[in-house]
């Protein structure tokens, strides 16, 4: 099989440390509007027709845009932590819970299916860099990969308001309300405390999933 080296390092430099907000927009907001889209159909597939009502259920860019998690935070981002990290969001979907067939699993299917959209994208856009020769557009390719393995798993994080809370709420016991209460409260702080002095906890996991993906 037809297999592309990338200098890891190099790519991930220029993917934390290098990108421009053209890039960005082109990359990161599709990614992030396609991660919305994708939980809106499946909550309406699901029973709850309230993102279909909302005129969310399109890849339109305009309905999907957040003043500031699409455009101000990661401007935000990338100049406190000096280019090290760059997130964005579009602009949740609306739905109502309590409309899905499935009370326990449905918001657990609702939330995986955003991060699920991320790594469908990722995967293929390596199934084009293993098929075609290396060359300059082939390294692009791999940054778009990137890109959608770091919002795939940076949203698994169990921390509201990112999808893996959602996860992590439907397996807790009922004895738990506690935390559930706490990370209601305080998530967007915790988010915070780990975007700047935890990340590197899921780097491995972004940077093995990578390799795998792209060979």
């Amino acid at each position: 099989m037809f297999r592309v080296y990338f200098n890891f390092e190099d790519l991930s430099r220029i993917y934390k440390l290098n990108m421009d907000f053209i890039f960005y927009f082109l990359v990161i907001v599709p990614s992030a509007i396609i991660h919305e889209y994708a939980h809106g159909w499946v909550a309406d597939m699901l029973g709850d027709p309230t993102a279909r009502y909302a005129g969310r259920l399109t890849v339109n860019p305009v309905p999907h845009i957040d003043l500031w998690g699409t455009i101000l935070m990661p401007i935000v981002l990338a100049v406190l932590t000096g280019g090290k990290f760059l997130f964005a969001y579009a602009k949740p979907v609306p739905y109502n819970p309590y409309n899905l067939k499935d009370q326990k699993w449905g918001p657990v299917m609702v939330a995986l299916a955003g991060p699920a959209a991320n790594f469908l994208l990722a995967v293929a856009f390596a199934l084009v860099i293993r098929i075609m020769p290396v060359s300059n557009f082939s390294s692009i390719l791999a940054t778009i990969v990137y890109a959608n393995v770091m919002l795939m798993i940076f949203n698994l994080v169990p921390i509201p308001p990112l999808d893996g809370s959602k996860v992590l709420y439907a397996i807790l016991p009922n004895s738990a309300h506690e935390i559930k209460n706490f990370l209601d409260r305080y998530g967007f702080m915790v988010l915070l405390f780990f975007v700047f002095f935890l990340f590197e906890l899921i780097s491995p996991l972004i940077d093995g999933l990578f390799r795998l993906l792209v060979g």
